[in-house]
């Protein structure tokens, strides 16, 4: 009953509160970001939900678009600003996802939605994590976020799938504040984001 009822109703209602209350700071990060990025401040990609159903994944965007003069983007920390930094560092990239839990296709809690490339790579343990709605954060993130390795996040991305409850729900959500106040676990050890799954 929890997953199925209560969960998207809870996750509809929150969605709708927090967007009201963080408007004011939505409208900031926003104007912040228009001049750091010299253009577009969000961040649109397709990325797989629930059963594999593709959505478009809305969040800030904190890098911009600097190329090598062969014309490929640069690495990501070359492309990080300042401000993109900031905003990475207390989470407030994620905080446009709420459009997405509004629309039904996230959850607050849940797997993180990983990039449509890497459906192929997936063993069958690993796709166990598209049998929920992903989450804006979850058990991997209140874990280690980028800082575990590939096969540590999916193990707790199935874990959560198979003991998902209210107070499982409620312990994440602390968890999360927590972490956005320590900053930990925003960079893997050799990248600015996270290195490339490969299967």
């Amino acid at each position: 009953m929890y997953r199925d009822i209560v969960k998207p109703l809870a996750d509809f209602s929150a969605a709708m509160v927090l967007l009201i209350l963080f408007s004011p700071l939505l409208l900031i990060v926003f104007l912040m970001l228009v001049f750091a990025n010299l253009g577009s401040p969000f961040f649109l990609q397709k990325r797989p939900g629930k059963d594999e159903r593709i959505f478009t994944i809305v969040k800030f965007k904190t890098m911009n678009d600097r190329k090598d003069e062969q014309g490929n983007l640069l690495p990501d920390e070359q492309r990080l600003t300042p401000v993109g930094k900031f905003v990475r560092k207390t989470s407030l990239d994620e905080l446009p996802q709420l459009f997405n839990v509004l629309i039904g296709d996230m959850s607050l809690v849940g797997p993180r939605p990983l990039v449509v490339r890497y459906l192929n790579r997936y063993n069958a343990f690993q796709k166990r994590r598209h049998e929920v709605k992903p989450g804006i954060t979850g058990l991997a993130q209140v874990k280690g976020r980028n800082a575990i390795s590939w096969e540590e996040k999916f193990n707790y991305d199935v874990w959560y799938v198979d003991h998902l409850t209210f107070w499982e729900d409620l312990k994440i959500l602390w968890l999360t504040v927590l972490k956005v106040v320590k900053s930990e676990g925003i960079s893997s050890d050799t990248s600015a984001t996270m290195e490339e799954f490969m299967g």
